[in-house]
């Protein structure tokens, strides 16, 4: 009898750990209420405003090379290593970039000093038009950022810094670079920290609700930061420590013996 009540008393302390590992589906669906979320057309013409530090490729071409060169920056020899065994090094042409400086100006060739800093790629481009339109013809634009780059961090499979080659990306693609929220995240917390003119902010985005498509958080800003923060049993796991595993596989072994006992005893 004294055997029936020690398992008596011990299966509801796994029954109880069991249902605490659980979690419900509103805790881990993503965009639960899709199908009654209206259209925003406005996402499609997003575009990231250029902060200070960013590093901008612009080149200006026309009908006439010649008649553009003046307003290219010139292009440099990076020197790299040569083949293997070999002493001398390779010259690799590289496309120099503009730094936008703390009050979001760069110098341009001819034009001089452009406040471009809180504009977006088009605007620039629409600048930049019309004012070398007066010295060539039909000028063509091309810009492009190339220092964009996002981190993700927390409970993600993959955290770390990621480079982005097109001039917007989304929360959700960010997420899938950093190979998604592992089952510890917190997917109706998520935290975006970014910066504006010097000016942090910090937002909470809800991924179990697809409303966060339509705010202005979905596709993210150049240096932003995403932070996935732990649920509920990765905190209370981290408080119990390294040990839960052991002590789980220790009561499991004690039932067996007890059972054992019992059958044996019969």
């Amino acid at each position: 009898m004294k055997y029936f009540f020690l398992v008596k008393k011990t299966i509801p302390f796994l029954l109880i750990l069991l249902a605490f590992s659980c979690k419900p589906r509103e805790e881990l669906v993503y965009y639960q209420n899709i199908d009654g979320l209206a259209a925003a057309d406005k996402l499609n013409s997003y575009e990231i405003k250029i902060q200070p530090d960013d590093l901008l490729m612009i080149i200006v071409s026309a009908e006439d090379p010649e008649s553009a060169l003046p307003f290219n920056l010139t292009t440099i020899s990076v020197p790299t290593p040569g083949p293997a065994g070999v002493n001398n090094f390779v010259g690799q042409q590289s496309i120099q970039n503009y730094l936008v400086d703390t009050n979001g100006i760069i110098d341009f060739p001819v034009l001089g000093k452009l406040k471009v800093g809180g504009l977006s790629r088009s605007e620039v481009t629409k600048i930049l038009e019309d004012k070398i339109a007066k010295y060539i013809k039909n000028p063509i634009i091309t810009i492009r950022l190339t220092n964009f780059k996002v981190s993700v961090q927390g409970e993600v499979t993959v955290p770390g810094t990621f480079s982005v080659n097109s001039d917007r990306i989304t929360l959700i693609e960010a997420i899938s670079m950093a190979k998604d929220l592992t089952i510890y995240g917190k997917r109706d917390n998520i935290l975006i920290i970014r910066e504006v003119n010097g000016v942090k902010s910090y937002n909470r985005v809800d991924l179990t609700k697809a409303d966060f498509i339509n705010s202005p958080f979905y596709y993210l800003a150049q240096n932003d930061v995403v932070y996935v923060e732990p649920n509920k049993v990765r905190i209370n796991g981290a408080a119990v420590g390294a040990n839960t595993g052991v002590i789980i596989s220790i009561t499991s072994l004690v039932i067996t013996l007890i059972t054992l006992i019992v059958t044996t005893s019969k």
